[in-house]
């Protein structure tokens, strides 16, 4: 189980179903759930993995709220995550994200989600999973895959950080705004999450060397930490998850997102 790729395929994982070091996690909405998902996978409300601090949506929720949902979702550390969601992955990310900032790398996100294993005739359920309770302590072990504004503010200047803007191209320019200040993070790069997704198969990511040959040439590289925001890091989980897989060891989630960074008087923005 540990061979287990961060992107795993549809016909991978259906060999794998039986296998109980598997937690199959869907994200997907609970109407969803209930009309049909992958046999064995249990449901989880995406709400309860993120909190709010209003303006601020998107943020991580403290580690005795994660220990909680986990726990109560049957999550133990020796479970391999395998998550996914009905609209492209940003939610799977997400919880995978999460996950990483515990210290919990055994993940797998299923490249395309329920869209990809629906449409290649794997098998389906309707029958309700019961998640089987736990004993599972959320700690922050890896607070190096966290961002926020204090954290960037003070590296925006100095060369260290690169900024990839997951959202729309309206939001990027302000015309499209959701915050008290439209626009984008000084110097931050757009490469908007469904532009990674290959339409044509099944709503996976691209292959691997499109995906690189793109972000080289918008002028991202490895030596660089790069940090991933939306507007609450729910699309930008999906790219945080995309430089993982292609082997981009310094990456961080910016938690909270355009909804904080717009909503602040002290941060500067680009149009």
């Amino acid at each position: 189980m540990s061979s287990l790729p961060l992107l795993i395929e549809p016909q991978q994982l259906e060999a794998e179903l039986d296998n109980p070091e598997l937690l199959l996690v869907d994200l997907s909405r609970q109407s969803q759930y209930v009309q049909v998902h992958i046999p064995g996978a249990i449901w989880l409300d995406y709400g309860t993995i993120t909190a709010m601090h209003k303006p601020v949506m998107g943020l991580l929720p403290d580690e005795q709220h994660l220990s909680r949902v986990l726990s109560a979702s049957g999550m133990t550390e020796d479970k391999h995550v395998v998550a996914y969601d009905e609209e492209g992955g940003g939610k799977a990310a997400r919880l995978i994200w999460t996950l990483h900032a515990l210290g919990h790398t055994k993940t797998s996100l299923l490249n395309g989600g329920l869209i990809s294993w629906y449409k290649e005739d794997h098998p389906l359920s309707a029958d309700v999973v019961e998640p089987q309770p736990s004993v599972y302590i959320a700690s922050l072990k890896h607070p190096e895959v966290i961002a926020d504004a204090n954290y960037i503010l003070p590296r925006l200047n100095d060369g260290s950080i690169q900024l990839l803007d997951a959202r729309s191209a309206a939001e990027y320019d302000g015309s499209k705004r959701y915050a008290d200040k439209g626009g984008h993070i000084p110097g931050a790069i757009r490469y908007e999450w469904t532009d990674a997704m290959d339409q044509q198969h099944n709503m996976r990511l691209l292959p691997d060397e499109q995906l690189q040959a793109r972000l080289t040439s918008l002028g991202f590289d490895k030596d660089h930490e790069i940090i991933t925001y939306c507007q609450t890091h729910h699309r930008s989980a999906l790219s945080y998850v995309m430089l993982k897989h292609l082997g981009f060891e310094k990456v961080r989630g910016y938690h909270g997102s355009w909804s904080e960074w717009g909503n602040r008087s002290d941060t500067p923005v680009e149009v």
